[in-house]
């Protein structure tokens, strides 16, 4: 997710908060995995109105723990 931060002047830009769909892209699944795991408060989301959006650093964070989570998982 290093492609989401971008550095100018020595400040992290601000990015654009994710669509469900946009989610759901970078993570290779449907929108509705993203919706779910939204509901379940596994993805946090910002809400305003009826608009719901991911932030890019909670989706990195979201990746990590899943990576650290099948770590030594064997395939078999």
């Amino acid at each position: 997710m290093d492609e989401l931060r971008n550095t100018i002047g020595g400040q992290t830009a601000m990015h654009p908060l994710l669509t469900y769909r946009e989610a759901a892209t970078v993570l290779g699944v449907t929108q509705r995995t993203v919706w779910t795991l939204v509901q379940a408060g596994t993805l946090p989301a910002v809400r305003f109105g009826r608009s719901v959006r991911i932030d890019p650093a909670d989706l990195r964070r979201f990746i990590d723990r899943a990576k650290r989570a099948t770590q030594g998982v064997g395939h078999g």
